[in-house]
């Protein structure tokens, strides 16, 4: 059913733009974000003194830096491959078996997007860096907004797609 993949295709693209902005943006006003990442990675603002904050807090600039930067590639190759993957899915949406085999970019695009904003700020910055400390740079519910779209989006681009052909009624 065309309808369906169509819809598949809406919902890679607006996944695709809602990384890819925020990886732009990063560019653009570099140092808006790279604070809050020094900030959770320094875990210099808990509301609660935390003894083990020195065993895992990194002061490092260079560091700083660096997971600011691989933040950033990220989410523009997650609206790269979804920008890409959708237009392979565009040119296949009227045939429902090459269809089902384009999905791979669309598919590693939602991937990614799970990966940075679940992995990354929820996992690794959210309980390792203990982010949820701090009253100011706990960004756990804006990570949560995010991995949403692309945890469902993962499922339905994810699901196979058929032509059900209507049945013939006899009379």
């Amino acid at each position: 059913m065309i309808h369906i993949r169509i819809s598949k295709i809406i919902v890679a693209l607006s996944c695709a733009l809602l990384a890819f902005l925020p990886g732009i943006n990063n560019i653009i006003d570099y140092e808006v974000n790279l604070v809050h990442v020094q900030h959770v990675l320094m875990m210099d603002t808990h509301v609660v003194t935390v003894d083990s904050s020195g065993i895992r807090s990194i002061d490092s600039p260079f560091v700083h830096h660096l997971a600011y930067i691989l933040i950033i590639i990220t989410e523009l190759l997650i609206g790269i491959l979804g920008f890409w993957g959708s237009l392979d899915l565009w040119k296949a949406r009227h045939d429902v078996q090459l269809f089902n085999r384009k999905k791979g970019k669309v598919i590693w695009s939602m991937t990614l997007g799970v990966l940075v904003w679940f992995t990354g700020f929820l996992v690794i910055g959210g309980e390792w860096f203990l982010m949820w400390l701090s009253e100011e740079w706990n960004s756990q519910q804006a990570a949560f907004r995010l991995v949403i779209p692309f945890l469902l989006g993962l499922i339905f681009i994810s699901s196979k797609d058929e032509d059900f052909k209507t049945p013939e009624i006899k009379a």
